[in-house]
């Protein structure tokens, strides 16, 4: 029999466990913080638990750490990792290094099912979910773990295609038995799923990052089919329901497609969707893949679209691309071993 992994587990799933295995309902508690703030690989490392319970647990559990069995660095200073999830199953998180903060951009599924037109992961197809488990070793896998300050659920796959095991990683980033970071350092990317963006909204307070890119639903179908059965007009009317003047934040990713999505009348479009909704707008170059015809848009037509978005009094910012040259910018994820 298999040994079961320990990584991805609530402390009331640790709560289940220790109960299950005759042990002291404490050492939940006490397995939750080696798991997760000592971030210990094995369970002999657990040494405030008796000998007695520390080889019932490994009789049948694993800590269920893994390695990367690749790193890529750009000559930007981005990390990329590489991680085998299963035989001939790969995933990637990128580490990005700036002056007052370092972000690690992790994936939720092993491919993605969403098939927008721009993106080299949804091209790659659906392979499977990542568990809880799989999701947490990409954060405490980084060598530069102590250097993070922010982390994005924006690598592989949709999250709320995902969404039990999501949320059961966020819990445990954000609880106190756990990794007890603030929710304001953590932000989940999403082309809006309405059942599992209802679901993200209610049972956390991390900041969200609504993939729009196109101001049209028309539009948006063209090149993002989720459209048709998550309508822009009805993500904008659900998250409108949600307080953004607090310390949760959202924003919406904008990735601009030369002679597609940049002109001023999408500008405007934009502007008009999102009135009345305190938010960030980041317009992202669009990075090429292969067999796409789209083009990136010019930096000046760029430059006139953050001049309207003010004009209006909302914050955009064009944001810097990262870790081009080694494949790890935005839309650019295909985990190719």
């Amino acid at each position: 029999m298999s040994s079961k992994a320990l990584l991805g587990m609530t402390l009331a799933e640790l709560q289940e466990v220790v109960t299950n295995l005759g042990l002291p309902k404490f050492t939940a508690s006490q397995i939750a913080g080696w798991l997760y703030q000592k971030r210990v690989t094995s369970i002999d490392e657990m040494t405030n638990i008796s000998l007695k319970g520390r080889e019932a647990l490994s009789k049948e559990y694993v800590v269920g750490r893994s390695k990367p069995v690749k790193e890529s660095r750009s000559k930007d200073g981005t990390v990329k990792y590489l991680f085998e999830i299963e035989e001939n199953k790969f995933v990637e998180s990128v580490y990005i290094p700036e002056e007052d903060r370092a972000t690690l951009c992790i994936s939720s599924q092993i491919g993605c099912q969403m098939g927008c037109e721009f993106c080299a992961t949804g091209k790659q197809g659906f392979k499977g979910n990542l568990t809880s488990g799989q999701i947490l070793n990409q954060i405490l896998e980084t060598e530069r773990f102590d250097t993070l300050t922010n982390i994005v659920y924006m690598g592989m796959g949709e999250p709320l295609n995902n969404t039990d095991e999501v949320l059961k990683s966020i819990e445990i980033v954000t609880g106190n038995y756990g990794m007890a970071w603030s929710p304001k350092r953590v932000t989940l990317s999403t082309v809006g799923i309405l059942p599992g963006l209802k679901r993200f909204l209610d049972e956390s307070k991390c900041n969200l990052a609504i993939s729009l890119h196109f101001p049209y639903s028309e539009m948006r179908a063209a090149y993002m089919p989720a459209e048709k059965a998550y309508p822009l007009n009805e993500v904008i009317t659900l998250v409108k329901q949600y307080d953004w003047s607090g310390q949760r934040r959202i924003s919406f990713e904008y990735t601009m497609f030369n002679g597609v999505n940049d002109s001023v009348a999408d500008a405007e479009r934009l502007a008009k969707l999102i009135k009345g909704i305190m938010c960030r707008v980041n317009l992202i170059p669009y990075h090429t893949i292969p067999d796409v015809k789209l083009l990136p848009s010019k930096a000046e037509t760029m430059n006139e679209f953050v001049r309207i978005l003010e004009k209006h009094n909302i914050t955009a910012t064009i944001r810097r691309s990262r870790g081009q040259d080694i494949e790890a910018a935005c839309g650019m994820l295909n985990a190719k071993a």
